[in-house]
């Protein structure tokens, strides 16, 4: 009986799983600033200011940590700088939660302002970018290889 090395298409994730964990979680925050505001411009009961206030702010500190996390992987792994998919993950997500620092500062003004119409349209635009970064990151085939007893 021999072991043989084989090369399989894996459809897990590129990065580690530190970064796998880390990841929808600043995804999920931004999507949920963008509910928020979307009720906040509905309704203009100040909580959902506040509470999209929160959501950034948590959404920008795992946001932070997953991409100092992302680039250590950058450096590390081939598999996302191989791929065009991987480097369409890092733009995404790096310039979504760039986005989002910016949404941060607007959301910092008072009332209606910090919401309608810029801090809507940067919510937005932030929830796309992000939500695309994760359909990028479930759709990059990584190459991984096992071992084969015949």
């Amino acid at each position: 009986m021999a072991n043989v090395l084989t090369r399989v298409e894996d459809r897990g994730s590129a990065t580690g799983s530190v970064y796998s964990f880390l990841f929808p979680i600043p995804v999920v925050c931004f999507v949920g600033a963008l509910v928020t505001d979307i009720v906040y411009a509905s309704s203009a009961f100040l909580m959902w200011l506040h509470f999209s206030q929160w959501l950034i702010a948590a959404g920008i500190a795992f946001g932070v940590v997953a991409g100092i996390v992302l680039l250590i992987e950058l450096v590390v792994s081939r598999a996302i700088r191989g791929a065009p998919l991987g480097w369409a993950h890092v733009a995404l997500f790096y310039v979504g939660l760039v986005v989002e620092i910016f949404n941060a500062f607007v959301h910092t003004a008072d009332g209606w302002t910090a919401v309608v119409p810029t801090g809507l349209i940067l919510s937005i635009i932030a929830a796309v970018l992000m939500l695309a970064a994760g359909g990028t990151l479930r759709r990059l085939r990584v190459p991984t290889f096992e071992y084969r007893r015949l």
